[in-house]
Parts: structure tokens; C-alpha cells; sequence
């Protein structure tokens, strides 16, 4: 609890002469007793999300604030983009210039029976091919815990675009130190759904831990989010310490550290 808070920017414009919905914002961030800012919280746009067709499933709440980071028109890269839920979502919503790399063939082929341009690849070992800035948005969703180099990985995804975005299983939620505490056992959650037994996870980590790297790699967290179980953001601004605690899952958009650090 003595380490520093995230360090976050907010970008908020509001609409012309006060009037019409507010667009997804980011809330202004509270304090600790010691002064000390608290990650932002998202907030859904007035209105909500528009109506689907009867029948049709909406995206993934995790995925529709990860697309709410990435700036239409972008260019973006989709490391372990599985099926192509989210290179999907980002073409038809924001209209990126969209790549994917995904290790499975069924993904791969998931990805371009949906149009998608998707390549057969290994986060771990591919990345080191592609050019610096050759990307404005390089995403690893719900990834990172399983490569066997993440620090290497994060830094790929810097290198590669201006900004990234990080999404992973919190193992630091109150329900996983419970398991753990009392009933002794690895944790099966919604968020962690295989045994430990075949489990593709293999380096878990809690929002501390990632906001540690970050700040091992130079990595400046320009937006955070601690989101529940479905995907839905915390509906509290605290210091991130609590979003340890009680986000079961976390989004970060992250940007190389300029030459002064910042």
C-alpha cells in the first residue's frame, strides 16, 4: 500500500453547448488520505449501447471497452486475437485498419471465414519481426498470462505500436485469495475457467504485479480499468489498491515513456 498510485491523463471533451448524451468518459479520479490520484473509472455513455436485432448476442462488455480506447480510422494489430470477436468489433465500429495474429489454426480460421486478415503466429517468437511504430494500437486481450515472456512480450507490443492495450485475469480478486486461503485449493472462475491441470495459463498476475512491470518497462498507463466478472467496469473511483482487490479482470492503455520519462 506504500507504492505510488497508476499514473493516469484524462481526455474528456464534452458535447457542443452543453447538449446531447455524453460520450464514454473516463470520471475524474479521486484521493487517498495522502493526496495520492486513483486509476479512472469508466463510464458507459448516456443511453447505453444500441439496441441489437432479436436473437443476436452483443459483444463482450470487456471488448467493447477495449474498442472504446482504440481511435477509429486506427491501425491496429490483434496479438491472440482467437476467434476475431474483437478485430471484428473494431472494424465495424471504428473502422480500423485491422491485423491479427493467432497461434491455433481454428482461430485463424474462425477469423477469416469472418473476413478478417489474420495470420498463424506465436506472440512469444513472431512479434520480434515486425517494425518499430508500424501500428497505432497493438492489443494483447486476455493473452498476457499465457506467453512464456511476458516482460519481452510488453515490450514488443510498445516497440510495435504507439500505444497498447493489456487485458488480463486479476489474480489478486478477494474470490481467488479466498480459494486459495480457505479452501486451499487453485481457483476456478468465470475469468479462470480450467483446472490447473490444463490450464493455458502459466504466469498469473494481479494488477500490482502489472502495474510493477509496466513501470520496470517504461511503460506509462495513460487509462485503466478494473471490470467485473462479466466484463461490466467497477462502479467506483478508489485507489487502485481496491480495484486489486475487487477487479476480477483489468484493461490497460499504455504508451512508451518519452526521453524526459514521462
Amino acid at each position: 500500500m506504500g507504492e505510488e498510485p497508476l499514473s493516469v491523463s484524462q481526455r474528456e471533451k464534452a458535447p457542443p453547448n452543453g447538449s446531447g448524451p455524453r460520450p464514454a468518459r473516463w470520471q475524474a479520479p479521486a484521493t487517498d488520505e495522502g493526496g495520492h490520484r486513483a486509476p479512472l473509472a469508466w463510464t458507459p455513455p448516456a443511453g447505453g449501447a444500441r439496441p441489437l436485432p432479436p436473437g443476436e448476442a452483443g459483444p463482450r462488455l470487456d471488448l467493447l471497452l477495449v474498442a472504446e480506447m482504440v481511435e477509429p480510422g486506427s491501425r491496429v494489430l490483434d496479438v491472440g486475437c482467437g476467434d476475431g470477436a474483437l478485430l471484428a468489433l473494431l472494424r465495424d465500429r471504428r473502422g480500423v485498419d485491422g491485423r491479427g495474429i493467432e497461434l491455433s489454426r481454428e482461430g485463424v480460421s474462425e477469423c477469416l471465414a469472418k473476413g478478417l486478415s489474420v495470420i498463424q503466429g506465436d506472440a512469444d517468437t513472431d512479434l520480434a519481426d515486425y517494425p518499430d511504430d508500424a501500428f497505432d494500437y497493438v492489443i494483447l486481450s486476455q493473452t498476457i498470462q499465457a506467453t512464456r515472456q511476458p516482460r519481452v512480450v510488453l515490450e514488443h507490443l510498445l516497440r510495435i505500436g504507439r500505444r497498447a492495450i493489456v487485458s488480463f485475469p486479476n489474480f489478486g480478486h478477494w474470490r481467488i485469495r479466498w480459494e486459495i486461503a480457505v479452501r486451499g485449493r487453485m481457483p476456478v472462475t468465470e475469468n479462470l475457467p480450467h483446472s490447473w491441470y490444463d490450464t493455458p495459463n502459466i504466469h498469473f498476475c494481479t494488477i500490482r504485479d502489472f502495474v510493477a512491470l509496466c513501470r520496470e518497462v517504461g511503460a506509462v498507463i495513460e487509462r485503466a480499468a478494473a471490470l467485473e466478472a462479466g466484463g461490466r467496469p467497477v462502479g467506483f473511483t478508489m485507489p487502485w489498491w481496491v480495484w486489486n482487490l475487487f477487479g476480477e479482470q483489468a484493461v490497460f492503455l499504455l504508451r512508451r515513456a518519452d526521453a524526459e520519462g514521462r
